[in-house]
């Protein structure tokens, strides 16, 4: 089978294409025809080494397909079920073996593609907006690079859960999206405090994916004893700092990963059953902007970085 490799840690041109022998499930695993697998920054921390993995690497962290067939031990499946994942390596790719107890079942209302460009971040997004802070009404929340997949997803639910969104965005272009999923107000970077202040006496909670460039404003931005909930890096890691600066406003600061909010089956199984039933409801709309062959993963980890994306980017097989 084919798939996107690296075996040293860099940019996008260490990313190839390799022949790799079929892989074959083992006991409590499944063996899945992947037909769609979504581009993260995720992948780019692993490929960058910024989150250690062993070399070589097979990468992608969410996908979605068919069951081709499973290893002893598994039940509740049979071949040609569709399923789809997140947390397990070697997505980009064109068959996967995931474990049985990580794979979530695909209801008829929602396409393979939908599935595979929301799992992951959809997940995230439900985690962040119900456990990191749980978001109520009348909450200011200030969401950064809120026209990208998991910025038009948190605007979308924190609309829908009666928050008034306060979003940030590098253009105009990119600010009308987010006015479009229902943010009170959209700005430049520079002008996020200025927008949060118009609106009451401070954020609630910041999501911020963006990190190192946002970390210091996203402080500022909060009301006393608002939390800052850092679930990203995607202009690179934050520096050390003095937690005394908390004490200016009594602030909380956590920096959460999926991992640990979908540890147990049920958890896992229960957000994925929110997170579809919102998509057939209409409350997130999974925007799919662009599809990438195999061979254009160099491409497409080009624009996800550059952050020239406004939705979410796929893996076709």
């Amino acid at each position: 089978m084919r798939a996107v490799v690296f075996e040293e840690h860099g940019d996008q041109s260490v990313l190839q294409v390799k022949d790799l022998p079929a892989p074959e499930p083992g006991p409590g695993e499944v063996l899945v025809l992947v037909e769609a697998s979504g581009v993260n920054f995720m992948d780019v921390y692993q490929r960058t080494g910024m989150y250690q993995v062993d070399l070589p690497f097979t990468l992608g962290s969410e996908g979605a397909g068919t069951v081709l067939r499973f290893g002893d031990g598994v039940e509740g499946l049979s071949p040609g079920d569709r399923v789809a994942w997140t947390g397990v390596p070697g997505s980009h790719a064109e068959q996967a073996v995931v474990p049985a107890d990580r794979l979530v079942p695909v209801p008829e209302e929602i396409s393979t593609e939908q599935a595979a460009a929301a799992i992951l971040q959809g997940l995230t997004a439900h985690y962040l907006t119900h456990d990191s802070y749980a978001v109520r009404a009348g909450d200011t929340v200030l969401v950064h690079a809120a026209a990208g997949g998991m910025g038009r997803l948190l605007t979308r639910i924190v609309t829908h859960l009666g928050g008034r969104v306060v979003a940030t965005a590098s253009t105009e272009e990119k600010r009308h999206i987010a006015r479009a999923d229902g943010a009170v107000r959209a700005v430049a970077y520079s002008d996020a405090v200025a927008a949060v202040r118009e609106v009451s006496d401070g954020a609630a909670v910041v999501y911020d994916g963006v990190g190192k460039d946002t970390f210091d404003l996203s402080l500022e931005a909060l009301r006393p004893r608002g939390t800052l909930v850092l679930f990203g890096a995607a202009s690179g890691k934050v520096p050390p700092f003095d937690p005394l600066r908390l004490m200016q406003g009594s602030y909380s600061l956590t920096r959460p990963t999926l991992v640990h909010f979908i540890a147990a089956r049920h958890e896992l199984l229960e957000r994925a059953g929110t997170l579809f039933g919102w998509i057939t409801d209409g409350v997130v709309d999974v925007a799919v902007t662009k599809r990438h062959p195999l061979d254009g993963a160099r491409d497409a980890y080009t624009e996800l970085e550059g952050r020239r994306t406004t939705g979410k980017l796929l893996i076709i097989p």
